[in-house]
Parts: structure tokens; sequence; C-alpha cells
């Protein structure tokens, strides 16, 4: 039998090897979780409740190699940030630098999750996210989000060339759209009005060859813009001249267009006043007297869209009766048709100008403002 001094020295060299294998167990799990969170590819580090350091990984260190020296377990996190700032590890905070740690303080003590962004001093871009912990400490997770900024910027600004190259090709397509429509829309009024007069045979059949080319061309030119124009209608379709006298205003920048105008509908008794510029219709337009004006949409000056908003405009202000108002035009895109209407127009004719197309949007627009005034 063990007397009661030898009991108690088996014990305690019991208890002291027990410890001891407690010990060394709980340095080995330590060891195991360091080396499990030094596998993490990003930044973790842990606060106690107080924001203190408990641990960090290493790709942690790398991230922050600027301040690494400050880590230490018990050292404030917030503390390693204000020595950041004043070495200018942090270039968002330059400047305002206690606002900066105040708000950086305040996401700390939230610690809700939610993800913010960081830049640090080198160029990289860090996301940051810190999660209370069950004990009320914190878990935080950095990465490296620099290379994404990067594609993310690459992408905008491919998305921004792109844009630009549509709008580029848009405007491109509008300006062939005037340049080629101008001229063409001179030469078919122009044989068109020849046609009306007393012809021989033979002259005939030579305007007869001239309207046949120009419709070649049209379609050539509708083809090389890929624009499909409903006002582009078939000779023998659409309206015919206005029943009762009528005076219109037309605005047109190219002689020839205000000729071929003025040709059209003086043939069918309508009196005609062109003039070469938006302003210049406004002004004729407040004389009053008009039933209906033609407006082209590019002219110097004043354009034909504010010219027509600047009508409508006045239409209101004043209670006068609305002048039917149709576009002639060379652009004749889904967008340009848009803006016209926006702007108050009651039609839009696509250039070259057909006969039957230009009387067919005058029926239709004073036939629409006698309806209304029923």
């Amino acid at each position: 039998m063990w007397g009661d001094g030898l009991k108690a020295w088996f014990a305690r060299l019991t208890g002291a090897a027990a410890l001891a294998e407690a010990r060394a167990q709980a340095e080995r799990a330590e060891a195991r979780l360091r080396d499990a969170i030094d596998a993490i590819p990003e930044g973790v580090v842990f606060l106690d409740a107080e924001g203190r350091y408990i641990l960090w990984n290493r790709r942690y260190a790398e991230i922050y190699h600027r301040s690494a020296d400050l880590f230490r377990p018990g050292a404030r996190l917030i503390d390693t940030l204000r020595e950041g700032v004043k070495r200018g590890d942090y270039p968002d905070a330059i400047g305002r630098e206690e606002a900066w740690l105040a708000e950086r303080a305040a996401k700390l003590s939230t610690a809700t999750g939610d993800r913010h962004e960081q830049q640090v001093a080198d160029g990289r871009w860090l996301m940051i996210e810190e999660r209370r912990t069950s004990d009320g400490g914190v878990i935080g997770l950095r990465v490296d989000i620099t290379e994404m900024k990067r594609q993310a910027e690459a992408l905008e600004q491919a998305l921004a060339h792109a844009e630009a190259a549509q709008k580029a090709k848009g405007e491109f397509l509008a300006d062939m759209s005037h340049e080629l429509r101008t001229p063409l829309n001179g030469v078919v009024g122009l044989a068109q009005a020849l046609d009306a007069t007393d012809l021989n045979p033979e002259q005939r059949g030579l305007v007869s060859d001239i309207r046949a080319a120009a419709r070649q061309l049209d379609r050539l030119v509708n083809g090389l813009l890929d624009y499909g124009d409903a006002d582009l209608a078939p000779e023998d379709a659409a309206g015919h001249a206005p029943d009762r006298p009528l005076k219109v205003l037309a605005a047109d920048d190219n002689p020839t267009n205000r000729k071929v105008i003025e040709l059209m509908l003086e043939a069918a008794g309508v009196q005609v006043v062109t003039v070469e510029n938006g302003y210049e219709a406004v002004e004729a337009w407040r004389g009053g007297g008009f039933d209906a004006v033609l407006m082209d949409l590019r002219m110097p000056v004043t354009d034909g869209l504010s010219a027509i908003r600047a009508i409508r405009s006045e239409e209101l202000a004043e209670g006068r009766k609305r002048t039917p108002t149709i576009v002639l035009s060379a652009n004749t895109s889904p967008d340009d048709r848009a803006a016209s209407a926006a702007a108050g127009a009651d039609g839009h004719i696509a250039k070259p100008i057909r006969v039957e197309a230009l009387f067919g949007a005058l029926e239709s627009a004073l036939e629409g403002q006698a309806a209304q005034a029923l």
C-alpha cells in the first residue's frame, strides 16, 4: 500500500503529464489552424471584441506589407490604420485623414458583412469584408481585386469605344443620307416638273429616262444606307393635290430644293413662300396666314427641329391655332422620325420628295387639323 505522500506525488506527476499533453495538443491544434489559415489565398484577420489583433495569415501580412511591422497580438487595428494613414498607405485618406479613420472605425464597429473597396499606396485595390463572431470579435477578409478592376475598366472602355463607333456610324450614315438625297431630290423634283410641261415625244422620253435613272439611284442610296422608308411610296400611291386654296411656308437651305417645292405646289395652285433656315421660318410664321409649314431638318442659323419646337411653344403660349407642319428631310432613320414627332411635326417625308407623297402628307395633316377643330 502506498503512503499518502507517495499518492500525492503520483497524482502530481500524472496531472503534470496530462497538462503537458494537453498543452502539446493545443499547440499542435494551433499550428494546424495557422497552417490552414495560411493556406487560404485571401487575407484573413481575427480581432477580439475590442478590435485587437488575435491572429492573421501570411497573405494578410503580404497585402499590408507596409504596415506588417505593426502587427502584434493585442494591438488595435484602428491604431495600425492611423499609423498607415500617417505613412501615406491609403490614398483615399489624403487630405481627410480623421474623417477617413472615423468612417473606417464605424465600419469596423458594425462589421455587418457589407463589402467595401480600399485602395493602397502601391495602386492595388482590395475588397474588404468584416463579420462579427459569436464571442463579439471580428473576422476580416481581404481580397485583391486589382486585376478585376482593371478588366472592368477595360470592358467599360471597350463599351465606350463601341458606343462611340456606333454613334460615328450613325452620324456618317446621316451625313451620307443628306449629301446623297439632297441633290437627288432636286433631280427628281425638276424632272417631275418638266414632265408636267408641254413636251414633244422625244423630250418626254428623255424625261422618262431621267426619272427612271433617278428612281434607280434612289434604290441604290436606300440599299447603301440600309434605311427603310415608308414615305418613299410608288408614284401612283398616296394623296392628290388639295382641293381648296392653300398658303404654305417652306424652309430649306438648298436653292434647288426650294425651287422643286415651289414647282410641285404652284402647279397645284398652292401659294408658296420659301425661306432659307429655321430662324426665317419662325419669323415668317409669326406673320400668320399659313395653312401649313414644310420644314427641312438640317439648316444653318436655326435647325428644323428647333424651329418646330419654337412654333409649337408660341402656339401654346398665345393660344394660336396649330399649324400643320411636315418635315421634308434626307434623314429618315427611326430616330430622326421620332425626333420630328417629339418636336411637334405632323409628318416626316423622305427626300427625294414625290409629289404624291407630299400631297398625301399635306392632306392627312390638314384633315387631322380639321378633325381636331370639330
